[in-house]
């Protein structure tokens, strides 16, 4: 570690869950990180900030100005810019030392697939279950651990899915992908700006103590935050032995 990354990093290495060997870990590690909104944003940020090695970041779309009530990595001058692009600039303004790999292309079952067997921990920072199924189908397959997080109104979520651990659950234990839910998007419903930051925070939280080892992390543990009343509420999931994902061994 160079006297650069002892002066950056001195706060986590101030740590004694982290010090320099966990900080050693989080800087040769890889992120995977779906979606570069509301979600995306704080994750990318603080993984680059906290000197993630490589972070890929994948996601179709581009910069609106709906967008930046919420979206903090991204800026007026960057609208109309892929986002993968926006994030990786405001990513390299904080810390020029990260790899950013920006994907522009929507994250399909076969990307998904490359993508996740080369990183270290995935990051689902997505806004639809076809897309959130395709990425927890990839992580069992290829047995990285899933950070998913979501946000709509004033209401939000976090869990760690961690197909390393026998008696975590996978995403779709919890929501069967043969069940129908009501696709719930911010551009109809609203979300309250802070709340994904709060929730992209906490996922970002939950993988550097995954790649650092410190502390404990939300496996089999889904939080639920109500923006309303800043109340969370803590719900401990198990495994399905008939789940059609992870019930199967791979």
């Amino acid at each position: 570690m160079t006297d650069d990354e002892l002066l950056r990093y001195s706060r986590h290495i101030l740590l004694n869950e982290i010090g320099i060997e966990g900080q050693e870990k989080i800087s040769s590690s890889h992120a995977l990180i779906i979606g570069a909104g509301g979600l995306g944003s704080p994750v990318a940020l603080y993984l680059g900030s906290a000197g993630v090695g490589h972070i890929t970041i994948v996601d179709h779309d581009h910069v609106d100005m709906t967008n930046l009530q919420r979206q903090i990595a991204h800026t007026m001058s960057r609208v109309d810019s892929p986002k993968v692009l926006s994030a990786q600039t405001a990513i390299n303004a904080i810390n020029p030392h990260v790899l950013v790999t920006p994907i522009n292309a929507r994250a399909d079952a076969a990307l998904l697939d490359e993508l996740v067997a080369q990183t270290d921990v995935v990051i689902d920072c997505c806004d639809n279950f076809s897309t959130r199924h395709a990425i927890n189908a990839a992580c069992v397959k290829h047995q990285k651990p899933l950070i998913s997080g979501a946000a709509i109104r004033f209401d939000g979520q976090v869990c760690v899915y961690d197909p390393r651990d026998a008696s975590s659950p996978c995403y779709a234990c919890v929501f069967p992908p043969d069940t129908t839910f009501e696709e719930t998007r911010c551009a109809t419903m609203g979300v309250f700006a802070p709340l994904v930051g709060i929730i992209g925070s906490m996922q970002a939280a939950e993988a550097l103590k995954l790649l650092s080892g410190a502390g404990r992390p939300l496996t089999g543990r889904l939080l639920m935050l109500d923006g309303r009343g800043m109340e969370f509420t803590e719900m401990r999931i198990g495994r399905h032995a008939n789940c059609p994902v992870c019930g199967t061994p791979h």
